[in-house]
């Protein structure tokens, strides 16, 4: 049970860093200069960020209107989800 401990803290941390570059790039989109690159933003939405990715997407208003982050941020989180059932699925039945 403490790998799951782990886990939780890991996933909380890592979705708090993605929320926290949706308002950086938000912030950067507002004042202008350098941006975070969509492919990295999908990339870490993959990577097991796709809550703090949403959740960044809704609070700040930061690419909703961008198809490609209506599709693509749901299905990273559906993966992500079915990864993370894996994992615990093999640390409990192994």
């Amino acid at each position: 049970m403490k790998f799951l401990t782990y886990l939780v803290i890991a996933l909380v941390f890592w979705n708090v860093v993605t929320f926290g570059m949706m308002g950086f790039d938000k912030y950067r989109a507002k004042k202008g200069g350098w941006r975070i690159p969509e492919k990295r933003l999908f990339l870490c939405s993959f990577l097991f960020g796709g809550p703090g990715i949403a959740l960044g997407m809704s609070t700040f208003r930061h690419k909703t209107q961008h198809a490609s982050f209506k599709i693509l941020v749901p299905l990273s989180i559906f993966v992500d989800v079915l990864a993370v059932c894996a994992v615990i699925w093999f640390v409990k039945f192994r």
